[in-house]
């Protein structure tokens, strides 16, 4: 396992130690405001299956238990964390150099979903988060 990723602008760089162990579309009202996409497509770490190799992640706060993560040069989102799991980090899929091989499992918070996009796919759907329903 040597998948490599980072930033637009190659100012971050990762490493992964292992597949994900889980990875899904969230159609959530932040991450479609974070991304500027209709949809986030993210996959889930141990934290310590992850290697930063160059640069550094800035976080914000986008709830009180949330830090959503960019890089300070291109704004390219990056991670996505919450402070109640801090054993566990959320990466953007296509923040891979090569996204190919991930698929996500499930979609989540489709009660958020634009109305103009149609999903296609027979993933399973959940209208908050999957613990959640």
């Amino acid at each position: 396992m040597n998948r490599q990723g980072g930033c637009h602008c190659g100012n971050i760089r990762y490493q992964l130690s292992a597949e994900p162990f889980d990875a899904d579309y969230c159609h959530c009202l932040d991450c479609q405001k974070t991304s500027g996409a209709p949809f986030g497509a993210w996959m889930d770490f141990k934290a310590e299956q992850v290697s930063w190799l160059a640069g550094e992640v800035k976080e914000y706060a986008s709830s009180d238990n949330i830090r959503r993560g960019f890089c300070p040069e291109c704004g390219c989102t990056l991670t996505y964390r919450s402070t109640q799991y801090p054993d566990y980090l959320t990466l953007s899929i296509c923040s891979l150099d090569d996204a190919s091989g991930i698929s996500p499992k499930y979609h989540i918070h489709t009660q958020s979903r634009q109305p103009w996009l149609t999903i296609q796919d027979n993933l399973p759907r959940f209208i908050r988060s999957r613990s959640q329903g």
